[in-house]
């Protein structure tokens, strides 16, 4: 049995275990996947998609994990638990008060395995490092991290800690001090390359970023927001083919991922394979109909693709579901109208959201519908009767310059 508070603070490899078959039973799991770090920081040890895959990667085909949890803490901490998302696909969902009734346990396969021998006490650090993940104030958080460094200056796993909250409490150069001692003690650890290409890509150091993020793949071929992440950085880069190449990696360990299909059917638009950039799109928001940024991406491609009508529909079902209504999307909404013929329509939607637009937003507004549309109206003569769209943005260009 596993202590679930303590489990991301302690190597997976640093944990003895039974012979195999085994299987490891941790109890209330979400403890294990604090999410408690402020600023969109949190550091990689705590995610489940990490963690979990680092134990599924060590086990044997034999082995098997036994998780409790209560549903509401894990949604919290872990959505991607609910969405089935890579590593939870391979675990098998059950409702203790339902599907452990007697009459559902005679139709089952078989017993519960039993459990490997108990493990033992967590360390002193360890505990710290848990205690410190857990707190809601980042400052103590902080020093709590390096009360654990100083308790042991020579491990990884708390350093690691330390890099994550400096980088929470915005000490750019404490975090990458910490980081360089734990890369030094631990250069194979992939955990320390991921955690350095976040930092990096906080200070824009996108080259850096994406070796990082090229190195914590290339010691953990199943670990996906490594890929995810370099796919990120190398489109940065201007490496549409590679970055096409890494999110397809991302999706093959995370096939329902969302995020992972929108950045590839943005990669494949980017080099124009628009049939694939849609069935990409298509299944983004197959699997979450609320992002409503993948109705308005293929809503993009479709109309890349001059397909107006089925283009229409999506930027439509878009402003639909958006509650902040995306300005620079209701004005491509606006110039989709204009290639299906609705002038009117076009005009409405172009300047009740340009019209209110910053003095900057605006005029890229204008110059970047004036361009569509005047493409539009070159290639289809049959437009020729709305051309007052078109005017109308021209002659704003004209009197703002």
């Amino acid at each position: 049995m596993l202590d679930a508070a303590t489990l991301p603070f302690v190597r997976t490899d640093a944990i003895a275990l039974p012979p195999a078959p085994r299987a490891l039973v941790i109890e209330e799991i979400a403890r294990a996947f604090p999410d408690i770090q402020s600023g969109g920081t949190r550091l990689v040890l705590t995610q489940s998609t990490y963690l979990l895959q680092k134990w599924i990667d060590r086990l044997d085909a034999g082995d098997r994990i036994v998780a409790t949890a209560d549903r509401e803490a894990l949604e919290q901490c872990a959505p991607e638990y609910l969405q089935v998302r890579g590593c939870w696909s391979a675990f098998e969902m059950l409702d203790l008060d339902r599907d452990l009734r007697p009459e559902a346990r005679g139709s089952s396969d078989g017993p519960l395995p039993s459990a490997s021998p108990q493990s033992p006490a967590p360390s002193p650090l360890a505990t710290l490092l848990a205690r410190a993940f857990s707190l809601s104030d980042p400052v103590e958080r902080l020093r709590l991290c390096r009360e654990a460094v100083a308790l042991d200056a020579g491990c990884e796993v708390a350093l690691l800690g330390l890099a994550s909250a400096s980088r929470e409490n915005r000490d750019g150069a404490g975090a990458r001090e910490a980081l360089d001692r734990a890369a030094a003690l631990a250069p194979d650890w992939e955990a320390v390359a991921y955690e350095s290409g976040k930092l990096s890509l906080v200070y824009d150091d996108i080259a850096r970023a994406r070796d990082a993020f090229q190195r914590a793949a290339d010691l953990m071929p199943t670990f996906a927001a490594a890929f995810g992440n370099l796919g990120a950085t190398l489109g940065e880069l201007g490496e549409p083919d590679a970055a096409l190449s890494a999110f397809r990696q991302a999706l093959a360990h995370d096939p329902r991922s969302f995020t992972v299909l929108n950045n590839i059917g943005a990669s494949c638009r980017e080099l124009g394979r628009l049939d694939e950039s849609e069935a990409a799109f298509r299944r983004v928001i197959e699997i979450n109909p609320s992002f409503v940024f993948g109705h308005y991406n293929l809503g993009h491609t479709l109309f890349l693709a001059g397909k107006y009508r089925d283009a229409l529909a999506a930027y439509e079902e878009g402003q639909r579901r958006d509650p902040q209504q995306n300005r620079r999307q209701g004005c491509r909404l606006a110039v989709v109208r204009f290639a299906n013929g609705d002038g009117p329509g076009a005009e409405r939607d172009f300047w009740r959201c340009a019209g209110g637009a910053p003095a900057d937003e605006r005029e890229d507004l204008l110059l970047e519908a004036y361009e569509t549309a005047h493409a539009l109206l070159t290639q289809h003569p049959a437009l020729e009767p709305h051309r007052s769209f078109v005017d109308r943005i021209g002659a704003e260009i004209t009197k703002s310059e």
